[in-house]
């Protein structure tokens, strides 16, 4: 046997046999809460995409996002589950099929997830580029690209689809391996090397170089304004990706440790631990609830989308309230006698509109102004004074008679 093929078994689809409970335990549960967090984020960020796309034309980096969160979906929907059932027994229990799938359908979908990517910091270096121009491409053209990148996962991950087998240990127990046959062991020895090459260096190291010479291009001022608030919006969308892509590399490189030190593991050296193993995987699928996290919180569109997506779903117009409301059949003999006729309201009111303007005028009155003590002392001695001396016109010739009458 081929020394990088040293070890005689190679467990798939996430089971190990493990003694210890608490293994079968925390490693479960763990899955599930990343399941529970993750499909709901990705769901929000699809919603928001596709709630976007109506209102206008899909654009690149939107496919992009949009293929990232489906592949993301798809291993919370159909992996992560069952390696939470895998990891919570001893003895694999899910059948030949779900043996037969379940290492090469996460493997797709992780490698599609990279591809996807590269892709997506392609189109970032373009957009800082050229900040003023819209980069313009056909819907067509958007299609083929994220069709070919999962078909290239799919190839490139085939080997895992045609060897996970289902076999039974010595124990008697079934388990789920990747049995290689004699023929390909050659192939395989190189495939375990080409694979991390083919799948997780090249395409974060061409994303990474595309993501520094967009960031390079974003530095750059601008003469107007325009072009200064694209700059800013380029930018922004850069480190939005590059902090995505940061993620993915980080998290997804104790899986690709773990995978090395298995398949290139010597007959006297040291197993990778079980739980390390465990803790690896955790990880990769952790990487599915993250993306929606930083895409919701370093983005300001998804914000905003998040926010109109949120008030269209919750907002409900409210019924227009009728003036007869129909009464329930069940109570049709009951309701109608205790609702009161409109007869005598309406008589009532007829009686109480001809003492409005009185009640008017006791409002009016009381608003008058205050009367002081000495004005009223005034007009007091004005009434008590005789009618025609108040309506003589020329009282001082009146009084000078008076006085020559009384000096005669």
């Amino acid at each position: 046997m081929n020394s990088s093929l040293a070890p005689p078994v190679h467990f798939a689809g996430g089971c190990q046999p493990h003694d210890s409970r608490e293994w079968k335990a925390v490693i479960p549960a763990l899955l599930g809460v990343i399941c529970l967090a993750g499909l709901a984020g990705n769901a929000c960020v699809i919603g928001i995409l596709l709630y976007n796309a109506r209102r206008g034309k899909p654009s690149l980096v939107h496919s992009l996002i949009l293929n990232l969160s489906l592949a993301d979906l798809l291993l919370l929907l159909f992996a992560a589950p069952l390696r939470a059932a895998a990891y919570s027994r001893s003895a694999w229990t899910l059948g030949w099929f779900v043996c037969k799938t379940s290492d090469g359908f996460s493997h797709t979908c992780m490698a599609a997830k990279s591809l996807t990517t590269a892709l997506a910091a392609k189109a970032c270096f373009m957009y800082a580029s050229h900040p003023a121009k819209q980069v313009s491409i056909k819907p067509r053209t958007i299609c083929a690209a994220l069709l070919a990148t999962w078909l290239v996962a799919l190839v490139s991950s085939l080997p895992l689809w045609l060897f996970s087998t289902l076999r039974e240990l010595a124990a008697g127990s079934p388990a789920c391996l990747v049995a290689v046959p004699a023929p390909a062991r050659e192939f395989m020895s190189v495939f375990v090397k080409l694979y991390p090459l083919l799948v997780f260096c090249a395409p974060l190291l061409c994303a990474f170089l595309y993501f520094w010479r967009a960031y390079g291009r974003c530095q750059r001022r601008g003469t107007k304004t325009q072009n200064l608030r694209n700059q800013i919006r380029s930018r922004r969308l850069t480190i939005m990706l590059l902090s995505a892509t940061v993620t993915l590399a980080v998290m997804w490189l104790p899986e690709w440790i773990a995978w090395l030190w298995v398949w290139h593991l010597k007959p006297a050296g040291p197993a990778p631990p079980e739980g390390f193993l465990a803790l690896t995987q955790a990880l990769m699928f952790t990487i599915s609830s993250a993306n929606p996290l930083i895409f919701l919180v370093m983005s300001e569109e998804f914000r905003e989308g998040f926010k109109g997506l949120w008030k269209r779903l919750t907002l409900t117009k409210p019924l227009p309230a009728t003036e007869n409301p129909e009464t329930p059949a069940a109570n049709s003999e009951v309701l109608p006698d205790s609702v009161p006729s409109p007869e005598p309201v309406i008589a009532e009111q007829e009686k109480e509109l001809p003492a409005a303007p009185q009640a008017l005028e006791s409002l009016e009155t009381k608003k008058e102004m205050p009367v002081f003590p000495d004005v009223e002392q005034f007009w007091h001695d004005r009434e008590a004074a005789p009618d025609a001396q108040d309506n003589d016109p020329i009282p001082w010739e009146h009084e000078e008679q008076e006085t020559v009458g009384s000096v005669q």
